[in-house]
């Protein structure tokens, strides 16, 4: 029986779903050793740095990634970078085959003129601060009382309720201190959700839409001019169980008086992103065209133009790939170019050895939950490809460990992260909560006790 030595780069969701697939699967006849690699310091990936601390559906599956890893059958190597501490070739030399699993982080681009101006900001960045990426500053400018959020995903919704929610009612959370500290301060008022398009075809889900749109202390508001259906928003809400509970949330947010809160949050549909106003150099506003239903479920401009004066915007339009060195990457869609998960060349060429999944393989579309379908296809096919297997010159497990300790890297190991994990646990109960998430490189090193 033959070993397949797999790497795969990215410790998220989509890396750790195909370590454990592949560990499950029945139709490999071969034994199996796979090491796991990050960038960061600690392991989960967007469930850990892309979701907002308030989401309690986030604890179970994190806690499913961790039974995942806890088995200790996958080796875990994090604070390692691809392309500088690892390189390809070194990979070729210890493994039979990699897969990229490292997602997609970036803010996808708006092309509207004042897009740059000071005061907008991408809600990916946002969301890497209130969620304590390591490598991110932790200060963030919130100076403003009206701000408007582009965007009809979930991403948008998050991004929304963490400026406009009361910080109290985050203190049950992993929030760090200079996080809860800025929200706290912050002046904000109001905040303004755009989406282009109508109430049936928001990408939202219903649970993110009723936390948001249910906040102790915050007013949802929205327009009777924007709740509009044609027949194919019809055919979307008789054809789908989310998009019928959705409109059914959203109509029974029109039910709802206002309470006189000192924060609201606005709801705005038929609404395309025109430009972001300046003055100085700072935003001061934000302009959308009215759009209309097509008769299709899409829609078409008015010619109708509103202002709406705030002195922040966030684009939350979109995630997006980032290039990987030695490894293809179409730049127009953000991914690696793939079929199935074998990762194709520059002339659509299978690259022996080199695979991929999650967002980095299909864009950033669908939930954390989608990433199992997506990785079992990638598995199949890594399964089928046997024959094409780099052969490694250093297959010991040992290898790259050696290899790693050579280049003097900090490498946190799992039972490094326990360590990690245990005082994030420990600093949350001496304050009543469950954790306190932990975000300076320094406080890893200094728990590993090693730099």
């Amino acid at each position: 029986m033959s070993k397949l030595r797999l790497a795969i780069v990215g410790a998220g969701p989509a890396g750790i779903y195909a370590a454990d697939l592949l560990i499950k699967s029945e139709l490999r006849d071969f034994d199996v050793s796979i090491d796991l690699f990050d960038l960061l310091p600690a392991p989960y990936g967007l469930v850990r740095y892309g979701v907002a601390p308030d989401h309690p559906r986030i604890k179970g599956i994190m806690k499913a990634l961790f039974e995942v890893l806890d088995r200790g059958d996958i080796r875990f190597f994090g604070n390692v970078e691809y392309g500088k501490d690892i390189t390809l070739d070194e990979l070729k030399e210890r493994y039979n085959a990699v897969i990229f699993a490292t997602g997609a982080i970036k803010d996808a681009d708006l092309d509207i003129p004042g897009i740059t101006l000071d005061g907008s900001f991408g809600a990916a960045d946002f969301v890497n601060w209130y969620d304590a990426h390591p490598d991110v500053s932790r200060s963030w400018p919130l100076h403003a009382k009206e701000i408007a959020v582009i965007g009809n995903g979930n991403v948008a919704l998050d991004v929304a309720r963490m400026l406009i929610k009361v910080p109290e009612q985050l203190l049950s959370t992993d929030i760090p201190a200079h996080v809860f500290e800025a929200l706290k301060n912050s002046p904000v008022t109001d905040v303004h959700v755009f989406g282009r398009r109508g109430p049936a075809q928001v990408k939202f889900t219903p649970l993110e839409l009723r936390e948001a749109t249910d906040i102790e202390g915050v007013d949802t508001i929205v327009h009777d001019e924007d709740y509009k259906y044609d027949e194919g928003s019809q055919a979307a809400i008789d054809g789908n169980n989310q998009t019928r509970v959705m409109v059914k949330t959203l109509e029974g947010l029109r039910e709802k008086s206002p309470t006189g809160a000192s924060r609201r949050l606005h709801l705005h549909f038929f609404s395309q992103p025109v430009q972001v106003l300046g003055e100085d150099g700072k935003v001061v506003g934000f302009e959308i065209e009215r759009t209309e239903l097509d008769g299709k479920g899409g829609v078409t401009p008015t010619g109708e133009f509103r202002r709406f004066d705030v002195q922040a915007v966030y684009r939350a339009v979109g995630y997006f790939g980032s290039a990987l060195p030695e490894v293809p990457f179409t730049e127009r869609l953000g991914v690696i170019p793939n079929d199935g998960g074998r990762v194709l060349s520059a002339e659509g060429q299978q690259i022996a050895g080199v695979y991929a999944t999650g967002w980095i393989k299909r864009g950033p579309i669908g939930l954390i939950g989608h990433t199992k379908s997506d990785a079992i296809e990638t598995i199949t096919n890594l399964i089928a490809d046997q024959q094409t297997w780099w052969t490694p010159s250093k297959p010991e497990e040992s290898s790259v460990v050696d290899l790693l300790d050579s280049k003097q890297v900090a490498y946190v190991s799992w039972a490094d992260w326990l360590k990690v994990d245990a005082e994030e646990v420990r600093l949350g109960e001496a304050e009543g909560r469950e954790r306190i998430k932990l975000f300076d490189r320094a406080d890893y090193e200094r728990i590993v006790g090693r730099g």
